[in-house]
């Protein structure tokens, strides 16, 4: 299970007008401001793509457009999108300090494909989680929450609001679209639905 809400793409207009810098050709521009949307103007577009297929020595204006995003997903899943260290900032919602104020349920992990026994385990790893949260809510002794924190599943779900840029949404989503977790596709599902995604991200390298 992955979600991907509150998205919020920024800088476009800087980052154009940074990528016009070296030739001195501001007065080319023809993007503008349709109310709260900024639009590339055909112009910019046009040397924005050949930019962006020409390499990262070319493209660093993307470096530039920003995105935040708040991600819902599994533990599992975290760890490998924390190989991507350059160009990302996260803040997350903390197991360390909130895992023992709310109880536990299914709906807090990602197993909608478990097979019924596993289903089975993860039924009971729950039960005794919620065991472990409500002795520590009650006493207040720190066993419970070790106990909570080494049992917990790395199906668990967690939020974290990220920031990335549109030079490392390229590097992610032409190493995982193909993954056979199923929410990387659903990464790159959304990195798709991006202004002008289609032109700057997922077809550079078409």
């Amino acid at each position: 299970m992955l979600k991907c809400e509150r998205t919020a793409v920024m800088n476009l207009e800087n980052a154009l007008r940074g990528m016009r810098n070296p030739m001195n050709s501001w007065a080319k521009s023809d993007s503008r401001w349709d109310g709260d949307e900024y639009v590339i103007g055909e112009a910019d577009l046009d040397l924005a793509v050949r930019l962006a297929k020409s390499g990262t020595d070319h493209r660093k204006y993307l470096r530039m457009i920003f995105v935040s995003v708040d991600v819902t997903g599994p533990l599992y899943w975290w760890k490998e999108y924390d190989t991507y260290k350059v160009g990302t900032v996260a803040n997350s919602t903390s197991t360390m300090h909130k895992i023992h104020s709310k109880p536990f349920g299914r709906e807090d992990f990602s197993c909608d494909r478990m097979s019924d026994v596993a289903l089975a385990c993860l039924d009971h790893t729950i039960e005794v989680l919620e065991e472990r949260r409500l002795k520590y809510v009650e006493m207040k002794d720190t066993a419970y929450w070790h106990d909570m924190i080494q049992l917990l599943p790395s199906s668990y779900n967690q939020m974290r609001t990220t920031t990335l840029n549109y030079e490392t949404l390229i590097n992610i989503y032409y190493a995982r679209r193909n993954h056979k977790l199923p929410e990387w596709h659903v990464y790159c599902d959304w990195i798709r639905s991006l202004p002008y995604a289609a032109e700057l991200i997922t077809g550079i390298r078409e």
